[in-house]
């Protein structure tokens, strides 16, 4: 089921972005810090509260829809904030990859909202 995936991708997300926010604090180099933020807010914890969403919500979870909400928040979670930390470092050459990631995670988000007007009627 995609929200049990949502929640493990989360977690790992999760466990890679606190390493890097560590590996600053030791280096006392804060420059990555945008990406880093983005990487455990969209990657983390938007994706694992659409995780327990779909568990909360199982016929929301088992929808084709929601499958494909998952894929593409996982992909753009991803790509976003790799994309700003690679701008951050070596300029405005990948000013594309986060542009692409943020707009796939906002394709995500919508599709999200539309599932839970679908799914969540009182």
């Amino acid at each position: 089921m995609i929200g049990s995936l949502m929640m493990r991708t989360a977690t790992m997300i999760l466990v890679i972005g606190m390493i890097w926010g560590i590996e600053m604090g030791i280096r006392q180099s804060f420059a990555m810090a945008p990406a880093h933020a983005h990487l455990n807010l969209v990657g983390g914890v938007l994706l694992f509260v659409f995780g327990l969403y779909y568990k909360h919500f199982p016929t929301a979870g088992g929808s084709a829809l929601a499958k494909w909400q998952g894929w593409l928040h996982i992909t753009g979670s991803i790509l976003f904030p790799l994309g700003i930390a690679l701008v951050l470092a070596k300029g405005e050459a990948f000013i594309a990859l986060p542009i692409i990631g943020s707009l796939i995670v906002l394709l995500a988000i919508a599709l999200f909202a539309l599932i839970v007007f679908r799914t969540s009627r009182a």
